[in-house]
């Protein structure tokens, strides 16, 4: 159970300066750098990624979450007043024939009422796309039918949406492909599973060498992951569902490993809540393809993981209160404050932790 200090919003703040901010992914993504973070002592260590074969055991399974991330932000304007709009994809809900149905999250959101018209991107007009929005959900997101002439939308995407890149990154990447994970390969994030843009193929062949286990399962990104905490107590916050779907060979693979007492390492804090999601008391998983709204936090107790590989997080974010739980709140500020007094590299292209 977390004490009061743990449940305020307050005590998950640390001073970041701006140019920490990572703005690009390297040229190289295994040359950044590795904090190792050991749980029991509180020492760490400074890494480099490429190091990670070194780092892991023979016997350990490192599990991957290889969903793929979409084009999911379209601008256009409204038929009616001409007014400039921006829509970030979410959740497909319905597809027939030439019309479709999303949940999307629109900007600028306010009077953004039933029955009004739009037009998106003018190389989407050329294609006939226009759509119009139905309603919200209870949530205050928008649903939006899409009228379609021949083409699915997630056929069109490609020409017609640009990466959802996070606010604090300024400038449109220069390859798409930098904002996805080598391994990607089911397409449904609205933001990337960013603890994987750390590995190659390379580096793969290097973790199996070593008789590193590596098996995957999918979560789909969406507003669960990245939205703001904005409740003073941590416990009050709402978090969104996220679907996912947990293979049967990955979760005997889990099992198998559980009894006989090898590790399990999650990449990122996506797959940690899933394995978490299904756990049973003992530590081991079953298979599902459902949604998990799991908000993990300190006072959490964590059933299947035994390693945590993610990056460094936002302040006040569930993702940093996921990887404090899992460390310990005070041993992970610690962590933090000696990463930017190293100058490490924040957020999505930035740097990574290994947690043991």
């Amino acid at each position: 159970m977390a004490n009061k200090q743990e449940t305020m919003l307050e005590n998950y703040d640390y001073h970041l300066p701006p140019e920490l901010i990572a703005q690009e992914p390297l040229s190289e993504r295994d040359r950044s750098r590795l904090m190792l973070i050991r749980r029991e002592t509180g020492a760490r260590e400074h890494r480099f990624f490429y190091e990670l074969p070194w780092l892991l055991k023979k016997g350990d399974v490192l599990v991957i979450n290889d969903t793929r991330v979409i084009p999911a932000r379209l601008s256009g304007c409204r038929e009616d007043t001409g007014g400039k709009i921006e829509l970030l994809l979410l959740e497909e809900l319905e597809a027939t024939g030439e019309l479709e149905r999303w949940r999307a999250m629109v900007k600028p959101g306010k009077r953004f009422n039933r029955g009004i018209r739009l037009r998106l991107s003018p190389q989407v007009a050329a294609e006939q796309v226009t759509a119009e929005v139905e309603g919200k959900d209870e949530e205050g997101n928008a649903i939006i039918r899409f009228e379609l002439k021949g083409r699915t939308l997630r056929e069109c995407l490609p020409f017609m949406g640009n990466m959802p890149l996070p606010p604090y990154i300024k400038e449109q990447i220069k390859d798409p492909e930098s904002y996805q994970t080598v391994y990607s390969s089911k397409e449904g994030s609205v933001a990337a599973p960013t603890a994987g843009f750390h590995f190659t193929e390379e580096l793969f062949r290097e973790l199996e060498q070593k008789g590193v286990e590596i098996v995957s399962l999918t979560l789909h990104v969406g507003p669960g992951t990245f939205l703001p905490v904005k409740t003073r107590d941590i416990r009050e916050h709402h978090m969104h569902r996220e679907y996912f779907m947990l293979p049967g060979q990955t979760s005997r693979a889990i099992n198998r490993a559980r009894e006989e007492g090898r590790r399990v390492i999650a990449v990122g804090t996506t797959t940690c809540r899933v394995l978490e999601s299904m756990a049973r008391e003992d530590g081991t998983v079953v298979p599902a393809e459902k949604w998990t709204d799991l908000f993990i936090y300190p006072g959490f107790r964590f059933r299947v993981i035994d390693g945590l590989l993610t990056n460094f997080h936002l302040p006040r974010s569930t993702l940093l209160m996921l990887v404090a739980a899992f460390a310990g709140r005070g041993l992970i500020l610690d962590a933090y404050r000696e990463a930017v007094e190293n100058k490490y590299r924040f957020y999505s292209f930035g740097d990574a932790t290994l947690i043991i």
